[in-house]
Formats: C-alpha cells, structure tokens, sequence
C-alpha cells in the first residue's frame, strides 16, 4: 500500500509526525518484507538521531526495530529496548512509558514479561491511545491466560477500529487463552 502511494523515500525535510521512515518501517515489517523493514527503522534511527529527535512517541523506529531484532539479534534488541524504555520515561508521558514497556515484556519471557505487559496497561489506561491500550490488554490477556483481559482488549480493539487486534483477541480466546 505504501509504495502505491508513493510513500518511500525521499523523505520531506521538515517535521512530520509520525516519522515517515518510523511508519514505513512499520508497514514493510507487517507485510513480511523484514529485512527492508529493518533497514527502514534503521535510517530512521539515524536521521532522528541526527536530528534530536528523541521521542518515543513520535519516532518509534528503536521499538519497532527491538521486536524485529528480537531472534536475530536479542543482544542489540534488548539494548534498543532498554534505550527505548529511557527515552520514554524521560519523555514521562503514560504513552511513552507504556509503549516502552510493552516492548519490554515481548522481549522478555515468564511472569517477568507478565508484569511488564500488566504494566503497560497500567499506563496505556491512562493513556489517550486506544490502539496502544487496546494492544497492550491482548498481549497481556495472553501473557497472563486471563479470558477477561482479552475480551476486554477485543473490546477496545472493536471501538476503536482494530480490526487486526479484534481477530488476534479472538483467535487466542478460541484457541484456548494464552498459549505462552
């Protein structure tokens, strides 16, 4: 969808928020195109850098990038992810903090992730962005096995337009919660 719109470098000089190269990465990693998808949040990474653009929330490029890296290269991804975490309690928005956390809890395993993903949606709770609460209540419905958290999150999910959040929560309830 991306390159049918002629969304792909170059990119505007002046500040668009999100970062294009943030979304687009995005977009190449969620159509499976991985490897160009890295390279995207990698650029990213870079110009954002270079620039001083340091906001989680806005430039979302290191997040996306640690749960890319997280089998390739778990070293760097939980570097990422602990920059991440920094950036964004810095930054002090429950977004941020929230976000950061649930990049945290995909890298992590057992009831260290659990709790992470529980705090993320103590955060995301507080948060504007129902997407990202609606995301971090499945993802932690799943962690913890909890049939509530799900439906929950499904409904979230469904009020905000989620359609891809809405089938996940449904596919995990069907199959039996939480398959971690």
């Amino acid at each position: 969808m991306a390159e049918r719109h002629g969304f792909a470098p170059p990119y505007p000089s002046t500040v668009v928020l999100p970062d294009p190269r943030s979304v687009r990465g995005r977009l190449l990693l969620a159509v499976g195109r991985t490897k160009e998808g890295v390279n995207e949040l990698e650029a990213a990474e870079k110009a954002a850098a270079a620039r001083g653009h340091l906001n989680p929330v806005h430039v979302f490029a290191a997040a996306d990038l640690a749960r890319a890296l997280t089998t390739e290269d778990p070293a760097r991804a939980a570097r990422l992810a602990v920059d991440v975490r920094r950036r964004a309690e810095r930054l002090g928005t429950d977004t941020a903090i929230g976000e950061a956390l649930r990049v945290a809890a995909a890298l992590d395993t057992g009831q260290r992730a659990v709790r992470l993903a529980g705090q993320a949606v103590t955060y995301l709770e507080s948060s504007p962005c129902q997407y990202e609460h609606a995301a971090a209540r499945i993802e932690y419905g799943v962690l913890a096995r909890s049939v509530p958290d799900l439906e929950r999150g499904e409904a979230l999910a469904r009020s905000c337009g989620a359609d891809g959040l809405v089938e996940r929560a449904r596919a995990e309830l069907a199959t039996g919660v939480g398959r971690r």
